[in-house]
């Protein structure tokens, strides 16, 4: 891509993305509340960088917010009039330009970019920032290597503005994942000055500082109570954002948040329960926006190394017990998509998500429990306290089904903050959980969640020789672009995954919002939190 059309991408976005504000008639207190937006949410960050260690999805957010990336997606209108990033379509951040070539990708940076104290942002910091990426372990470096960056002789600074990337395979998830959270681009020499021979890549210091180029930086945090985020009025990597604060504050109950909205006191109510969003939609005094997340699913998972479900058929029998329908219509209220009840778990087709060829039978259910010589069962069903309002509900639906079936369990309840360490661990048999790809493409959420060469997200422990062969397989189809063999390499994993149900999908949910009317140019992303930079308050 041409610096020419890379600018022409920027030009059209920020065409398509700007709103227009109404002259200012009141005084500097009306002009200040114009300029500071107030977010609340049910938890808060745990980190403020993502690359830290057990960081939660709300740390995501700073990280989006505080760093610049190369690359970014450009947006689209939907159907309903409200804004998505564009999963096809990149443009520059900290690049002005890209050139693709055969097995290398080169970048020239803005020359008039900086970090927020002030020092120029150059190829040595985006060097050092990707080093740091694929070395701190854990997430970060499992998200580069889905995109086949994974060693620091990959990245190299030509000279202060240019970079280049070396590929160690054609992958087509390469570039998408230059776009994503993880590779964000850090001060290399204040981080240096932090560093020490335990905590060589400064994550100490940046787990409760910001040390970006981003349009934003945390002022303030206090952990459980709030985030404040000031603008960076210096920002090279897009269109000046309209808020110059942003103040995002925890407020762990359903209700006291639906009345601050109500009341007008908050500006955006953010990841809402269902039974709250499809109640204010009803009453019409607020925006609400609701779009289905991509590559997502709340699913079952249940632990296959130990006892009982290390057996299939027990496995197999929970999948028929699941109370599907009950889920989706008492604990989501009907907003989510289901993933039951197909026509069988040998798929036709490479859509995804997609149903399994499970719905609620009982009879079969006890059958299998029968035939697998289990016994009785007493195990634990555990969940993300952070994600309460949803989860809860459903592991209490699935206890009181599970109990008919001879399996007694103990709903355990695991403090958001604590919950992405404990997955880590592998102890939990059995949990309610909730993942979604960042990069919108069936292969790369079984790279996660399936594979055994994975040990991040495939919280079962799942792993088994022809999984691995079909997701390896389809990456390197998808990379040629061999049409056919692809498919049948995805359909052949989707349909393992549900023979095998090391986890059990269950519905599709829907990211919901209320905002107020007078907020616009909210966007969904894939990462599910905020970009503040597009939002302008009237």
């Amino acid at each position: 891509m041409k610096r020419r059309e890379f600018l022409q991408s920027m030009t059209a976005l920020a065409a398509s993305t700007a709103v227009a504000a109404p002259a200012v008639w009141s005084p500097a207190k009306a002009q200040s509340r114009k300029e500071t937006l107030l977010l609340v949410t049910e938890n808060g960050p745990n980190n403020l960088d993502i690359h830290g260690v057990g960081t939660n999805r709300p740390g995501y957010e700073a990280s989006w917010n505080c760093y610049d990336r190369l690359i970014t997606n450009g947006k689209k209108t939907l159907a309903d009039g409200s804004l998505s990033y564009d999963r096809d379509k990149f443009v520059p951040e900290l690049a002005e330009d890209m050139n693709i070539g055969d097995m290398s990708v080169t970048f020239k940076l803005k020359k008039s970019a900086k970090f927020q104290d002030g020092t120029p942002v150059t190829a040595k910091d985006v060097k050092w920032s990707y080093d740091r990426a694929v070395s701190v372990g854990g997430f970060p470096t499992v998200q580069m290597k889905a995109g086949s960056l994974v060693k620091k002789e990959q990245f190299v600074a030509v000279d202060d503005n240019t970079f280049r990337i070396d590929f160690v395979k054609k992958d087509r998830l390469t570039i998408p994942d230059l776009a994503v959270i993880v590779p964000g681009i850090y001060n290399s020499e204040l981080l240096k000055k932090h560093a020490t021979d335990k905590d060589p890549w400064g994550l100490e210091y940046t787990k409760s500082n910001t040390a970006g180029s981003g349009a934003y930086k945390v002022t303030s945090w206090k952990p459980g109570v709030e985030v404040v985020y000031e603008r960076n009025d210096a920002w090279a990597g897009g269109k000046l954002p309209e808020l110059k604060k942003v103040i995002w504050r925890t407020i762990p109950s359903s209700g006291n948040r639906r009345a601050l909205m109500e009341r007008g006191d908050a500006d955006i109510s953010f990841d809402l329960p269902a039974k709250d969003f499809s109640e204010m939609k009803k009453e019409g005094k607020l925006k609400m926006i609701s779009n289905p997340i991509g590559n997502g699913m709340y699913s079952l998972e249940l632990n296959v190394v130990h006892p009982p479900f290390d057996n299939e058929k027990v496995r197999q029998a929970v999948a028929y017990a699941i109370p599907y329908q009950k889920i989706v219509d008492a604990a989501m209220f009907g907003i989510a998509n289901p993933l039951f009840g197909g026509k069988s778990n040998d798929v036709a087709s490479i859509l995804w998500p997609q149903p399994t060829g499970y719905m609620t039978d009982m009879a079969k259910a006890k059958a299998l429990m029968a035939e697998s010589g289990a016994g009785a069962i007493d195990t634990t069903i555990s969940f993300d306290l952070g994600d309460g309002v949803n989860s809860e509900p459903i592991a209490v639906l699935i206890q009181e089904s599970l109990g008919q079936i001879g399996i007694k369990t103990t709903i355990n309840k695991v403090p958001g903050a604590n919950w992405r360490s404990e997955m880590a661990k592998k102890s939990m048999p059995m949990m309610v959980n909730f993942f979604s790809g960042w990069l919108d493409y069936p292969e790369y959420f079984f790279f996660w969640c399936y594979s055994g060469q994975n040990a991040i997200f495939n919280t079962p422990s799942y792993v088994n020789k022809d999984m691995d062969t079909f997701i390896d397989g389809a990456r390197a189809a998808a990379a040629v672009g061999e049409k056919d063999k692809y498919a049948t390499d995805v359909k052949g994993f989707i349909s393992k995954a549900y023979h095998d149900v090391p986890r059990i999908p269950m519905f599709q949910p829907f990211l919901n919002v209320a905002a107020q009317k007078n907020i616009s140019g909210y966007s969904y992303w894939f990462h599910r939190q905020v970009d503040y930079r597009s939002i302008v308050k009237a």
